[in-house]
C-alpha cells in the first residue's frame, strides 16, 4: 500500500486503527494464539494438506469439491420492531466468505447464481481470499466480476483472510466497505442504519462504539460483522439486527448437518442459520466459498436474501 492510500486511510479510520492492521497484517499469521480462538487452522498449511490428501485417499476428495459449488438459496423474512413502513419488503442479498481464489468451478457457479438475483442492497460480510495473506489481485479480480453482477449498492466489512490494501480495490467497485463506520440509507423521510465492523476475529479491529457513535437512539439499525462472535456487545449497543459469518456453518459435518469443527468462540447456536439474543435478531451465513480445503460435506454453500418487515 503506498504512502498517499495510507494517509487518505488514515485520515478516515484513525492512526491507531491503521497501526493496528497493518502491523498484525505485516507480521506472520499465527497458528496459536492471537484473536479470540486459541488454534487457527487456516493458518495451518500442512495440516490442510494432510486433510486434502486425506480426502483423496479416502476417494471423497471430487463429492466434496463438487459440493462445494452447488449452491442453494436461502429467503427469510426478518421481522423488525419500529421498521419505517418505507422499507417494508426492503431486500438484502448476504454474501459471506467468498474465497474467490479457492475453488474455480464454486466461483463461477456463485457468479451465475447472483446473477439471477434482484435485492435493494448487497452486504458482504468478509474473508474474499483463500489465505490469509499474500496476493490480493486473484480475489479482487473474481470480485469485479461478482459486482458487476450484483443488481443493488453494495456494503461490505473485512474478515480474517483480507487486508486493507483490499479496501482502495473494493471502492474503485463501488462496494463500500465500512471500517468500523456507519452507512444511512434514505427513503423519503424514512432512515435505515447499517453500521459494519472490521474483523473482531484475529485482526480484534472492531470498534463498535465507533461504528454507533452516528446511529441515533430511536433508528433502527443493522450491524456487519465478519463472525458472530461479538453478539453480546452488538446486542447492548442496540443493533436490530446483526448479519455475519465466518464460521461456513463446519462446512465439513455429519449427516443432519452437525459440524466437526467449528473455528468460532460463542455457542454453536449462533454459529448457523438465524438467532436471536435479548432483543437483537441475528443471522449467521454457512457462506459462499470454502477454507482449508475446497470442499463441503453435508454443509452446502449459500446465498441469503433477507426481506424486511415490520414487526407485527
Amino acid at each position: 500500500m503506498d504512502q498517499q492510500t495510507q494517509s487518505r486511510l488514515e485520515q478516515r479510520i484513525g492512526r491507531q486503527h491503521l497501526r493496528q492492521r497493518l502491523g498484525i497484517e505485516s507480521t506472520p499469521q499465527r497458528i496459536f494464539g492471537g484473536g479470540l480462538n486459541l488454534f487457527h487452522l487456516e493458518n495451518w498449511h500442512q495440516v490442510q494438506r494432510l486433510i486434502r490428501g486425506s480426502l483423496r485417499l479416502v476417494g471423497l476428495y471430487h463429492r466434496g469439491y463438487r459440493n462445494a459449488a452447488r449452491y442453494r438459496v436461502v429467503r427469510r423474512d426478518i421481522f423488525i420492531p419500529g421498521l419505517p413502513e418505507a422499507f417494508q419488503g426492503y431486500t438484502l442479498l448476504h454474501l459471506s466468505d467468498l474465497h474467490l481464489d479457492m475453488n474455480p468451478e464454486a466461483t463461477e457457479a456463485l457468479l451465475e447464481r447472483v446473477e439471477q438475483l434482484t435485492c435493494d442492497l448487497c452486504v458482504l460480510t468478509g474473508d474474499y481470499r483463500a489465505q490469509t495473506a499474500g496476493a490480493i489481485d486473484p480475489a479482487m479480480n473474481a470480485l469485479q466480476r461478482l459486482s458487476a453482477r450484483i443488481t443493488g449498492p453494495t456494503l461490505a466489512v473485512l474478515g480474517n483472510h483480507d487486508s486493507l490494501s483490499m479496501v482502495p480495490a473494493m471502492e474503485a467497485m463501488g462496494i463500500r466497505v465500512l471500517l468500523n463506520e456507519a452507512h444511512v440509507i434514505s427513503r423519503g423521510e424514512a432512515q435505515l442504519y447499517l453500521a459494519g465492523v472490521d474483523d473482531a476475529h484475529y485482526y480484534r479491529a472492531d470498534n463498535l462504539h465507533r461504528a454507533a457513535e452516528a446511529v441515533p437512539e430511536e433508528a433502527v439499525s443493522i450491524l456487519l460483522s465478519h463472525t458472530p462472535e461479538i453478539y453480546r456487545q452488538a446486542a447492548h449497543a442496540g443493533f436490530d439486527l446483526m448479519l455475519c459469518g465466518h464460521t461456513h456453518g463446519g462446512q465439513i459435518c455429519l449427516p443432519g448437518g452437525t459440524p466437526l469443527l467449528v473455528e468460532a468462540h460463542c455457542p454453536r447456536r449462533y454459529c448457523k442459520g438465524g438467532w436471536q439474543y435479548l432483543q437483537m435478531k441475528g443471522y449467521t451465513s454457512v457462506g459462499c466459498g470454502t477454507s482449508v480445503a475446497p470442499v463441503r460435506f453435508n454443509c452446502p454453500p449459500e446465498v441469503t436474501l433477507h426481506r424486511l418487515l415490520p414487526q407485527p
